[in-house]
């Protein structure tokens, strides 16, 4: 990305000047050194966000930012529905709240070292995975609406989990306001069977332990120490959140049309959030969440189970579980007044500082859990939300290392059985269902993790918490 065309603020944190059709300026929280390695599709992107009616503040991209369809991924967007405010598939993304979840499992790494090997075949065994993997659990189609619906919720109350679990996930496990009616027959019918699995790309399982602490008050709240195992799931709505983003891209084409809202480029398609395509849409994106959910959460019952049928001391607990695939209705501070707004994130996640009432009692007094994946064979990151990053980005944060090379570029550069040779001589054992797959997403094809860590807790947006490394990684 060309630099000229920014004004820098500080070192993490650089505006792109309201100009033309923009309603609101552009913020992109990097370091110079990302910023330049950054397409410059990313900077058109910010720009055309920030021409969409209602739009608050600025249009804002996180430090692993790369090119996404219509919004970058790595951007964050909010919408006021009282100014005209927009809801938009592209701000959402096609894998509706793909996130992740991090478990503890009260066991250290010297522990698990040995066992490793037969852990990681357990639980490729035991956590379908892979493009179209489907799992035991099949849903009729009053179920699946109850899924659609309920999310965690649904899941715990038929044994798959623990109440408990609820109280470390966003919106206590079901986002309000999903109606499995404006979900398609289509949708429907491609999810029946795939709730409990993780799909492919960059999802994975991966077994991690703690390396590093960094903020001992925020590690002893979120129950961490040095060398404690972790598990960290990766996966969102699978079939059903891309066929809901598929059916609704052309009912918010002809909306926009219909509202005269102006469009930059088609991605942009969006409908006025008051308006019924916007809230239908709305709705079947709900549904979307609470299906992915659902889904981390039967994954996490299948998980325990392995993991207190290898170590019987193991007690296997929720960290926390976060979307980064999202739009949700929250309040903020803007020019001196609270407001409703829509806020999207897309490849971002939500960061909340201390004192929020959202937050799970344990962790209110220092603040909101971040999990950071890695890609397959570097750091993953625990940060905790600051009120700073609440003001600057309505409490949000970037969601992983970001790609900086395509698919098909990673597959022609990089072979699968190499990847998974020069892991196993660093200690990590890698299982995985697809040759490609481990190609795709090889680690040289992303962004250097630390990197975008620093660039993020440079700008105020976080805080570093624990440093985690892998032991073994499941892959679709």
């Amino acid at each position: 990305m060309e630099l000229k065309k920014l004004v820098k603020i500080n070192d993490y944190e650089w505006e792109i000047p309201r100009q033309g059709e923009m309603r609101v300026p552009g913020k992109i929280f990097a370091s110079q050194r990302l910023l330049e390695e950054m397409d410059e599709k990313v900077y058109e992107q910010v720009t055309n966000v920030a021409t969409l009616p209602g739009i608050v503040r600025a249009s804002i991209a996180m430090p692993d930012a790369h090119w996404g369809y219509g919004f970058p991924i790595g951007g964050v967007a909010a919408f006021d529905p009282e100014e005209g405010g927009i809801i938009s598939v592209g701000g959402v993304g096609y894998d509706i709240s793909c996130g992740v979840r991090t478990l503890r499992t009260g066991l250290k790494r010297e522990e698990v070292l040995p066992q490793i090997e037969r852990l990681m075949d357990e639980l490729y065994e035991t956590v379908p995975a892979g493009v179209g993997s489907e799992g035991e659990i099949r849903l009729s189609p009053k179920q699946l609406d109850e899924v659609l619906v309920g999310g965690a919720r649904w899941a715990v109350e038929r044994g798959y989990g623990e109440p408990e679990d609820l109280e470390y996930i966003e919106e206590r496990g079901c986002m309000p306001g999903g109606d499995p009616d404006c979900v398609s027959l289509e949708a429907k019918k491609r999810q029946h069977r795939q709730v409990g699995t993780l799909g492919s790309g960059n999802h994975y399982l991966e077994v991690q332990y703690v390396a590093e602490i960094y903020d001992r008050r925020a590690a002893e709240a979120f129950g961490l120490e040095e060398d404690d195992v972790v598990i960290t799931i990766h996966c969102g709505s699978r079939a059903l959140g891309h066929q809901i983003a598929t059916d609704y891209l052309p009912v918010l084409a002809k909306a926009a049309r219909k509202y005269g809202i102006p469009i930059r480029e088609k991605e942009l398609v969006c409908a006025p959030i008051n308006s019924p395509e916007g809230e239908r849409y709305f709705k079947a994106m709900v549904c979307g969440v609470n299906c992915a959910l659902a889904n981390r959460q039967v994954i996490t019952h299948l998980v325990r189970e392995v993991v207190t049928a290898l170590f019987k001391e193991a007690r296997v607990s929720l960290l926390y579980d976060i979307s980064h695939n999202t739009c949700k209705v929250e309040w903020h501070e803007v020019e001196g007044r609270k407001r409703r707004l829509f806020v999207h994130r897309k490849g971002a996640t939500r960061a909340w500082g201390p004192g929020r009432p959202e937050l799970p009692e344990r962790y209110r007094a220092v603040g909101q859990p971040v999990i950071i994946g890695g890609s397959m064979g570097t750091a993953s990151y625990i940060l905790v939300g600051t009120e700073e990053g609440e003001r600057k980005a309505f409490g949000s944060a970037c969601h992983g290392a970001g790609r900086s090379m395509s698919r098909h570029q990673a597959l022609k550069s990089f072979r699968a059985e190499h990847i998974i040779e020069t892991l196993r001589k660093r200690g990590i054992v890698v299982r995985a269902r697809s040759k490609r797959g481990v190609a795709e997403e090889a680690p040289e094809a992303y962004k250097d993790v630390d990197r975008v860590i620093e660039a993020a807790c440079g700008a105020g947006l976080t805080r570093k918490v624990a440093r985690l490394l892998p032991l073994g990684c499941l892959k679709g």
